[in-house]
């Protein structure tokens, strides 16, 4: 079988997967529903699955394809399994509280794709095009995972905005050639460590509050001014 590489169809194949996991970031901040917005955020880990095999292919690299493993069991299938649980056990309403519309949230994340690409393409100028065009797909994506946390008000939302914007990180250190496994593995032990913490802070705000709304904790802080 012939090795693509960095040819035509491996190009191709690279922007469609990038792109993939960039248009579901969009998906996470325009939906209103928690559940759907849980199996969005595990189709965003499936697509960055395939582009880390993909590229595990392209450049013949074969820790990506630990990398591609590590991604899909952990953020495509574990996480959003136990964030499903969270919601079914706490009983949580299944609206998405926004502190910003839909639309401008959606306007505003143009623009930060926008700025990603007038970031990157001009400092990776000596890179190849692949990788210029990957790190400009990955600063999107963790951009619009940044977006995400400041603009949602509950807790769980924000916690998947955090995972994707972890998402973007693995794009980026997944497209660079020559990336060492310990990069890749250190991120995603990262946001396992982060799920747990959050986690333990899902059942305390939950017990305390009888909600995951964070606007609560302006409470917590005014009780000990």
């Amino acid at each position: 079988m012939e090795h693509f590489g960095y040819g035509t169809m491996g190009y191709d194949v690279a922007h469609m997967l990038g792109g993939g996991v960039l248009l579901l970031s969009f998906a996470l901040l325009s939906q209103r529903r928690i559940a759907a917005l849980i199996n969005i955020y595990a189709l965003q880990a499936i697509v960055l699955a395939a582009a880390a095999c993909w590229q595990g292919f392209a450049q013949d690299a074969p820790h990506l394809y630990i990398t591609a493993a590590i991604a899909f069991a952990a953020k495509g299938v574990i996480i959003p399994l136990a964030l499903h649980r969270f919601v079914h056990r706490l009983n949580l309403s299944g609206s998405v509280d926004t502190a910003l519309g839909i639309f401008p949230s959606m306007a505003l994340g143009v623009a930060l794709v926008a700025l990603a690409i007038m970031v990157v393409l001009p400092t990776t100028s000596q890179s190849q095009a692949l990788t210029r065009e990957d790190l400009a797909l990955a600063l999107s994506v963790v951009l619009l995972g940044l977006l995400m946390m400041i603009t949602r008000r509950t807790v769980i939302t924000q916690v998947i905005g955090f995972m994707s914007l972890e998402n973007g990180l693995i794009l980026a250190a997944v497209g660079v050639e020559g990336m060492p496994l310990v990069v890749e593995l250190s991120v995603a032990v990262l946001v396992l460590v982060a799920f747990v913490v959050f986690g333990v802070f899902f059942r305390r705000l939950r017990a305390q509050f009888h909600s995951l709304n964070v606007e609560h904790l302006d409470r917590v802080g005014s009780a000990h001014r």
